[in-house]
């Protein structure tokens, strides 16, 4: 069928290899063998006299072996989805021959080497996603010279070492993931991709402050520099009016950042203090598909697929910031989760956190916040995960239905806290309990004053006067029709 311009035999149970034979059709323009189970065999070498082919897609399959060196002469291709398969060795250099290649998908497979710098010649590449591979090495310098098309580029999970890249002004990138890597720094040069909305650069060993250049990204919404080594305070002094003006993620947590909380930016969040729909759908779609975020989530590690409009979060765990939490971060109307644990913090936990209405998940433990749990918490009715373990925190722990919810472990370790869920029982003004009940350590007793005590006391009296009794009535046969009932009409009376 040489004049055969599609196949479409995607999402079935297709297994065994890719049949060389395919590479024949010299007319295909599009090739479709996505999700599938083939097997046993890697992309035929005999593809590259497909030249007219403009749309191949194997994804989600378990194909093996190396890209072969082959797939340079296609050179109308436009979309090479290879994402999801077992591919190995080096990405070819001759890749860099597609000129008309607008997306290159070839994350999750095994892939290993440096990225060759003839992917700089790919002059039209917008999407650029190689993640969780094992690739290594710095990422060419001359990446920054495609900036003009490209708008996502994801290299998450590998060995790469540096980003060395100048990025120039008209930069049109709009998604950087480079979390899970070696990395030890960002280029200043970052700053001309004015049309950034998420940076992911966790997991690395990033060293030195934290980059208050970023808050002049106009469009920022989610960064993430959790789990590298930045060091220092959040509290330099900027020109910038309005910092970080639509964030609605930032994670630093695992770092080694001191001093007091930013008040200046809880303040500036706008994305947290009013979280709106700010894309359009196309760049909804896009950002959803192409972007994974790890985030610790109401105790847990959790990967969020789909970054809603609405998302927020705070996570500044696991640092050494110390001091007071400020009263502005009850600004943050907007705001859902809220991790502080892990630091040093003192004084008493802020009213101002009950006007956060929409908050779900509140950690503050392992810190040394001090005084009473205030009132104003149990207004908040989307909160379901609560952690106030390990601190100095006194007094009766604030009743309402939201906070029935929680168990011991979000109190544990407070040893002036008192009140249901806990054991321990809240004293009134005069010394005694105000809840009264036996001490844990006694037996309990029964109502109207009796205790077991008295129980087994009547018991016994109760029995030797029964038995006494009854004695009587056999010994002397009287009345005769109780001894009848309970003994038999045949009882001899002895006199």
């Amino acid at each position: 069928m040489t004049s055969l311009r599609r196949i479409g035999l995607e999402e079935n149970n297709l297994t065994g290899p890719i049949p060389k034979e395919l590479g024949s059709l010299v007319n295909l323009w599009e090739l479709q063998l996505k999700e599938n189970y083939l097997i046993n065999g890697s992309i035929p070498k005999e593809f590259g006299n497909l030249t007219s082919l403009s749309y191949l897609l194997l994804y989600s399959n378990k194909l093996t072996g190396h890209i072969p060196k082959e797939i340079g002469s296609m050179t109308a291709m436009r979309m090479l989805l290879l994402q999801g398969n077992n591919l190995n060795g080096p990405i070819p250099s001759t890749i860099g021959n597609m000129s008309e290649l607008t997306t290159l998908l070839l994350f999750q497979n095994k892939l290993s080497g440096e990225i060759p710098s003839s992917i700089c010649n790919l002059r039209l590449l917008s999407l650029l996603h190689v993640a969780d591979n094992h690739l290594e090495g710095p990422i060419p310098k001359c990446l920054g010279n495609i900036n003009s098309s490209l708008w996502l580029l994801n290299l998450g999970g590998n060995q790469i070492t540096a980003l060395q890249s100048t990025f120039a002004e008209g930069c049109s990138l709009q998604a950087l993931t480079l979390n899970g890597n070696k990395l030890e720094g960002i280029p200043h040069s970052l700053i001309n991709c004015q049309r950034l909305q998420s940076i992911d650069v966790g997991d690395n060993e990033i060293r030195g402050a934290f980059p208050f250049w970023m808050e002049r990204f106009p469009q920022l919404r989610v960064l993430i520099l959790r789990s590298n080594k930045l060091n220092g305070t959040m509290l330099e002094a900027s020109k910038t009016e309005h910092p970080f003006p639509k964030l609605q993620v930032l994670d630093i947590a695992r770092n080694d950042f001191v001093g007091s909380l930013p008040d200046r930016y809880f303040k500036n969040f706008g994305g947290m203090i009013d979280a709106k729909e700010n894309l359009t759908r196309d760049e909804k779609d896009a950002l959803q598909e192409f972007i994974d975020l790890s985030f610790t989530l109401k105790g847990l590690d959790q990967t969020l697929r789909t970054l809603l409009d609405t998302f927020t979060t705070i996570d500044f765990s696991s640092n050494k910031f110390s001091g007071n939490i400020p009263v502005s971060i009850g600004t943050l109307n907007s705001l859902r989760y809220l991790n502080l644990s892990h630091n040093t913090l003192t004084g008493q936990i802020p009213v101002s956190l009950g006007n956060i209405s929409l908050l779900e998940s509140l950690d503050l433990s392992w810190n040394r916040l001090g005084g009473k749990i205030p009132s104003d918490l149990t207004g908040l009715t989307f909160l379901s995960k609560l952690n106030l373990s390990m601190n100095n925190l006194v007094g009766q722990i604030p009743q309402s239905t939201q906070f029935s919810t929680f168990q011991n472990d979000s109190y544990v370790g407070n040893l002036g806290l008192c009140g249901v869920p806990l054991t321990k029982q809240c004293e009134t003004t005069d010394g005694k309990p105000m809840f009264p009940q036996e001490d844990e350590d006694k037996e309990s007793g029964f109502i109207d004053g009796f205790g077991w005590q008295s129980v087994v006391m009547g018991y016994g009296c109760g029995c030797i006067v029964g038995i006494g009794i009854g004695y009587m009535f056999v010994r002397s046969g009287r009345p005769r029709w109780l001894v009848d009932f309970f003994f038999g009409m045949d009882i001899v009376i002895v006199r």
